[in-house]
């Protein structure tokens, strides 16, 4: 078995180890005994995206964001999106997250347009939501604790046609009022949460994996690993979260 991965603007959507994610499906898928190559896909280059089994994209600051949208809507978007459509595993983080909705405005009251694949739309706050996060998701069909760390000034809203990620236990989440985090549709992810993400909750890198290989062959069952230090890991970032005040 082999897995293509799709790694979108390694050199600028990077924020605090978002590229610890594409490390995480290689080594898993390996020590699953299925073979991952990495496609590094940048501004300007036209791609088939239906081809790859998982596609990334990190977190970037405004400045990113703006050459991301332009790139989206000029290139990418429309492949991008049907892709998406298709159901081909994507996970976007932070910024990739709020591109894959309708819009981003920023504070300055700029919009960026998403592709819009998401029905979900973000304008800037007042103030950063930053810290350890833990949420509780059902994506895998049983309740799970996800962790990760967040920094974002963007305020995040989901309409009728997305669902959350999961519930806010400590954290802000997409937009610090709702309780929600992340979004999800058909086999994407969208999520505030850095960290990097995957390391840190083994589970659900092999949910993402797990939902890539049966679309491509058909029934997988996922090996045991032995995921005791992600574990440790894992139970840190809880106790790290659990410690602020107020949130």
């Amino acid at each position: 078995m082999k897995i293509l991965i799709c790694h979108l603007y390694p050199e600028l959507m990077n924020l605090y180890g978002d590229r610890g994610n594409i490390i995480s499906f290689v080594r898993r898928a390996e020590w699953m005994g299925v073979t991952a190559e990495t496609d590094k896909v940048t501004l300007g280059e036209e791609r088939d995206f239906s081809r790859y089994d998982i596609l990334f994209v990190g977190g970037g600051q405004d400045r990113e964001q703006r050459l991301i949208c332009v790139d989206f809507q000029q290139v990418k978007g429309k492949a991008l999106a049907a892709a998406i459509e298709s159901g081909a595993v994507t996970l976007a983080v932070c910024g990739g997250y709020q591109l894959l909705g309708k819009y981003y405005k920023t504070g300055a009251g700029e919009v960026l347009n998403g592709i819009g694949v998401l029905d979900a739309w973000t304008v800037a706050g007042t103030r950063r939501l930053i810290g350890n996060v833990v949420i509780e998701s059902g994506i895998c069909g049983e309740m799970r604790t996800i962790v990760g760390f967040e920094n974002h000034s963007g305020q995040t809203f989901l309409g009728p046609g997305a669902a959350a990620l999961g519930k806010v236990r400590h954290g802000f989440g997409n937009n610090g009022q709702d309780g929600l985090e992340g979004c999800v549709y058909k086999n994407c992810v969208g999520t505030y949460l850095h960290g990097s993400l995957l390391p840190k909750n083994p589970w659900l890198t092999d949910h993402l994996i797990k939902k890539a290989l049966e679309r491509k062959y058909g029934e997988f069952e996922v090996p045991a690993l032995d995921d005791a230090l992600e574990a440790r890991a894992h139970e840190a970032a809880i106790r790290r979260a659990r410690q602020r005040p107020g949130v």
